[in-house]
């Protein structure tokens, strides 16, 4: 019993990566009904709930952060994956170019913040980087990938989907979280723990939606894109490594750090998707299973990082209790 109270996440996490294979229908009925929205939007209230308005405030005035998230994830991330994967599958291969694709997404909208509080890092940092690589990433896709790729033709992206998506899922439930939280913080303190389960539990409801909307493409594929696994987890690491260097070396507090880190790292499927389906699909048809593979990873290793941050802050807070 122990043992499964002190790793129950860990396997959750095994649990409902075997239900989603076993059971796409599941993942169809939890897609059609929005139910990882609805989660999401949860996970937020409860941000907006627990975040003093203060902290967004001082976190907007420090432009270095914010500045080195936009150079790290919008311009050296895409770089550097289009160069590696054309070394390493050929410039013009379906693979390249869907890393590229891939690379050059903004940040995730929900997941990176929820990550980020599941490290108990600083929740207000990563709201900021969600927001700002999103909005400037309108502006830097269509510029960067038709020069990466060559590409003559200009991206159009659905601005107005992607700013209101933005706004539903992130911008909305913690005004109203904010609003809220004067008259509910007080008798939500001794739910914490449990505030702190679900946010969890969320991760791997997104774990799940992932995993099972991604099922029969990778059962489709077979055992010859093992490689291609291999290689986006380890994009996927080397980035990890990079921007938790670049938060050392711009010597943020802890908190800070695991959101840069974690945050900055990820990618979101879902314009990456819309890029491919737009102008991509027809000449490279395999184009979105790079995106698909490092979706899967980020999940999965971002979870690995967020837990052993979440250690290290468990453990510092501790310390300080003792000294007290």
């Amino acid at each position: 019993m122990h043992f499964l109270k002190k790793h129950w996440f860990f396997i959750g996490m095994a649990g409902v990566g075997v239900a989603a294979f076993m059971a796409p229908a599941l993942g169809e009925w939890v897609r059609r009904w929005r139910v990882v929205n609805g989660a999401i939007f949860a996970a937020f209230l409860i941000v907006g709930l627990t975040l003093e308005t203060r902290h967004l405030f001082l976190q907007a005035r420090q432009i270095r952060p914010l500045a080195a998230a936009v150079v790290s994830s919008l311009m050296l991330m895409p770089v550097m994956t289009w160069f590696l994967t054309g070394f390493v599958f050929g410039a013009e291969s379906d693979f390249a170019v869907g890393a590229t694709i891939i690379a050059v997404a903004p940040v995730t909208v929900a997941s990176g913040t929820v990550m980020t509080a599941l490290a108990l890092g600083n929740v207000a940092l990563s709201l900021l980087i969600c927001v700002v690589c999103n909005v400037l990433a309108l502006l830097t896709i269509p510029v960067l990938l038709p020069w990466l790729l060559g590409f003559g033709d200009a991206i159009a992206l659905p601005v107005g989907s992607m700013f209101s998506s933005l706004a539903l899922i992130v911008f909305l439930p913690v005004l109203i979280g904010q609003a809220l939280r004067p008259v509910l913080s007080r008798r939500l303190e001794p739910h914490r723990k449990a505030l702190s389960v679900f946010s969890q539990c969320v991760v791997l409801l997104i774990i799940f939606n992932a995993v099972s909307a991604a099922a029969d493409r990778i059962g489709a594929a077979g055992a010859a894109l093992a490689g291609l696994f291999v290689f986006m987890a380890a994009l996927r690491l080397m980035f990890l490594g990079m921007n938790y260097g670049f938060a050392r070396g711009l010597n943020l507090d802890d908190g800070s750090i695991s959101a840069f880190t974690i945050h900055v790292s990820q990618k979101t499927l879902t314009v990456s998707y819309v890029i491919w389906a737009g102008y991509f699909s027809d000449r490279y048809p395999l184009a979105m299973l790079p995106g698909i593979f490092y979706h899967l990873t980020q999940m999965i290793v971002d979870t690995f990082v967020a837990r052993a941050f979440r250690r290290r802050a468990e453990r510092r807070t501790s310390k300080m209790a003792a000294r007290v």
